[in-house]
């Protein structure tokens, strides 16, 4: 009985790392994040948020509904307009967390060791 409760647990733990890869898959687009940090305020239309980020509108889109499709955004429309707004906020606050970090580190560039800091690229400047 231990062994099943040991291998049902492993399972778990394999399927909390497929799921957070997912995740992390589908934020690790620059576009993406600039999508997120457009609407972490209030929900935008499309045109809205192509005047925001320098993108063309078909590009947008698709990023757009990828973020719709892994439930990271709700959309809805509103005559000939698609409204689109933050539908997980566990997902910005990640993003917030780790690109806020990351602007920290940019802006104080020796204030931590690479073994303390978040962003993969500080490391190599110093080499």
């Amino acid at each position: 009985m231990d062994e099943m409760i040991q291998a049902s647990a492993q399972v778990e733990r394999g399927r909390v790392f497929e799921l957070a890869a997912e995740l992390f898959a589908v934020l690790a687009t620059p576009m993406r994040l600039r999508v997120l940090s457009a609407l972490c305020e209030r929900e935008k239309s499309v045109n809205e948020l192509l005047a925001e980020i320098d993108t063309t509108q078909p590009n947008l889109s698709q990023h757009l509904a990828v973020l719709y499709r892994t439930g990271v955004l709700a959309k809805r429309r509103e005559g000939t307009q698609v409204i689109y707004r933050v539908q997980s906020e566990k997902a910005v606050a990640l993003c917030r967390s780790v690109c806020t970090q990351i602007a920290i580190e940019l802006d104080e560039p020796g204030a931590l060791s690479p073994a303390q800091s978040l962003s993969p690229r500080s490391g190599l400047q110093d080499a």
